[in-house]
């Protein structure tokens, strides 16, 4: 089996840097699931789709540009809310499935993979070598979220971010598909009063020892 690491958790808590950083530590790959969504979510809005149709949901997922991955215009709010749209219709989430199963099953480079998302640790993979759930205060995701958009120069108020985050967090939280739940077995990270390379400290210590014997086991046989 692949050693994976899963790493979920809330928008803006900084589970994206962690699971690239930790990637980039243990030289493993590293998918950004919640991209596959938001690739969906911009297909469907450059179509005049509705996000909310599960037609056209799924007639996104189906035709995302894996080359967009890292284009700033996945990133706004506006295909962040449409993704979680998406995000809630089964046939799209079934599309999908089948891409992150396979990634982690057959990880480029062979070493293992880390992929974050709402459901790494509870659906895609609920067998992961180790899980991470990481979360932080609304009120300091939204400022980071600000910090993000800033840089980006995309001008938003933090208030109207903070409250756009909490419906983000409800409808993960509620959506009878797939629910953002941290799984049983997943250490709980919270990065609120956390810089990035404290966070990256904190999230190492965490599941450093399983993949270190999950290291050796492999070399073993």
């Amino acid at each position: 089996m692949s050693i994976v690491i899963a790493v979920d958790g809330t928008a803006a808590s900084g589970k994206g840097t962690l699971a690239k950083k930790l990637a980039g530590h243990f030289g493993f790959a590293h998918l950004d699931s919640g991209a596959l969504y938001r690739l969906s979510a911009f297909s469907v809005l450059e179509a005049k789709g509705d996000p909310k149709n599960e037609a056209d949901a799924l007639r996104g997922a189906q035709t995302i540009d894996f080359n967009l991955a890292g284009d700033p215009r996945i990133r706004t709010d506006i295909v962040g809310q449409a993704a979680s749209f998406v995000a809630a219709i089964p046939a799209v989430r079934e599309a999908l499935f089948d891409f992150q199963k396979n990634f982690l099953d057959h990880p480029p480079g062979g070493a293992g993979a880390v992929m974050d998302g709402r459901d790494i640790g509870t659906v895609i993979c609920p067998t992961a070598t180790a899980k991470l759930f990481v979360d932080a205060k609304p009120e300091v995701r939204a400022r980071r979220r600000w910090a993000e958009l800033k840089a980006m120069g995309i001008r938003r108020g933090e208030e109207d971010l903070l409250r756009e985050l909490n419906a983000r967090d409800a409808a993960d939280r509620s959506r009878p598909v797939s629910p953002l739940i941290q799984a049983e077995d997943a250490a709980l990270l919270d990065t609120s009063d956390l810089g990035i390379d404290a966070a990256f400290a904190a999230a190492l210590a965490l599941v450093s020892a399983k993949i270190e014997r999950a290291l050796k086991d492999r070399h073993r046989s």
